[in-house]
């Protein structure tokens, strides 16, 4: 995991990254910081690396000429468009219900925000301080926007391990209705063919790839399913359209898509 990067930022924001610094540094981050004559373009395309850099809309990641944020607020057309008859991921949560749910795989919060749009009080768990740092300040953006302030309320951050998370809540006996899990890397478990049918990953998730290396640091969540059924009515899995089950478990129900699926595993003993 990253414990060290430089954050850049011109003059006039000096101060704003002195804040995100402080607040990477309780996290176990080293803050390198760079105040620079023009945070622009061209500058990003001469310094390549992976690093941070603080602007008028707030911190971004950046790398190879491109930065990035979780926008929530780019999500509200299609939040506006979505319903509950609309969206296969309502369906597969339950969402119907305004279910209790945990996202424990949270990547840039945005499946976790559609889900507190139409309806459920999400718990979004996430253990890497930059990524989560960046979420924490896009959901401090989105508390003073007009459409989104009602949604974010519905959507708790949490800064911990997801499967030390979960298991602390079995040990507590909370039960939730809904554990959700959309692992990064579900590609590596594909079959050939499948992988050359994914398309180009978006900018987003190359510089979020970039952050969270594949070797050594981040798994299939296979044990993710394992501990979430522990605690979960419902244990919900977002999969390519021909991914392989996770932890080899077939599921009870599944929705399919054109490009992905959602597979869903029930807990009766739970519900009862």
């Amino acid at each position: 995991m990253v414990s060290e990067i430089r954050l850049f930022v011109e003059q006039e924001f000096q101060q704003k990254a002195q804040q995100y610094s402080a607040v990477l540094s309780s996290r176990g981050v080293k803050v390198n910081l760079e105040v620079i004559e023009k945070l622009n373009a061209r500058f990003l395309r001469f310094h390549p690396e992976l690093a941070l850099c603080v602007d008028e809309s707030g911190l971004w990641l950046c790398a190879n000429g491109m930065k990035m944020q979780p926008d929530w607020k780019a999500e509200v057309p299609r939040l506006k468009r979505a319903s509950l008859k609309s969206e296969m991921i309502a369906r597969a949560c339950n969402l119907g219900e305004k279910p209790n749910l945990i996202d424990a795989t949270a990547g840039l919060g945005h499946d976790s925000l559609l889900m507190a749009y139409l309806g459920a009080d999400v718990t979004l768990v996430e253990r890497h301080p930059i990524l989560f740092t960046l979420l924490e300040d896009t959901k401090t953006h989105a508390e003073h926007d007009a459409f989104l302030s009602s949604v974010v309320a519905r959507i708790d951050l949490v800064f911990s391990d997801s499967a030390d998370y979960l298991i602390q809540q079995a040990e507590h006996n909370n039960i939730v209705d809904v554990v959700y899990l959309d692992p990064m890397f579900p590609q590596r478990d594909q079959n050939q063919q499948a992988i050359k049918k994914q398309a180009q990953v978006k900018k987003q998730m190359q510089l979020l790839h970039m952050l969270l290396p594949e070797d050594g640091e981040m798994d299939l969540g296979d044990n993710l399913l394992i501990l979430a059924q522990k605690i979960a009515k419902r244990v919900v899995v977002k999969r390519p359209r021909l991914a392989v089950y996770l932890a080899s478990q077939e599921p009870n129900h599944q929705w399919q898509g054109d490009a992905c699926r959602f597979d869903a595993y029930f807990q009766q003993r739970l519900v009862e």
